[in-house]
Formats: structure tokens, sequence, C-alpha cells
């Protein structure tokens, strides 16, 4: 079972990535250490896509270096 949006905005915000707005149900994640921002769409409680999650965990593993 996919992870929910929900879920990937958490990680991301326990990583240190800052919610920066966006349109609609589109959110733009940045970091200090990470070149370019991650957007994450969709609903909170919607299953991720795989090409979501693959984003997010590539940003976080950019943000530890």
């Amino acid at each position: 079972m996919p992870p929910k949006v929900r879920d990937l905005i958490r990680r991301l915000e326990a990583a240190g990535f800052v919610d920066r707005g966006g349109k609609g149900s589109h959110r733009n994640f940045v970091h200090a250490k990470v070149g370019k921002p991650v957007t994450i769409s969709g609903n909170p409680g919607a299953d991720a896509q795989r090409y979501q999650e693959k984003a997010v965990e590539a940003a976080i593993e950019e943000a530890k270096k």
C-alpha cells in the first residue's frame, strides 16, 4: 500500500525542509543544502505516487550530504 501524501510531508519536515507554499494542492519544500525545491501535489489523505516517493527520498539523501 503506498504511503499517503501527509506521510511524505512529515518526512520532509522531519529532515529540515520548509514549506514555502504553492498553488492549489501543490506544496513546495525547500532546504538550504538542496538545490531544487521538492514539489508535492495532492490532498494529504491521497495516496502518494511512486515518483513523489522517489523525489522525497532523493531530496532527503541530498540534504544529508
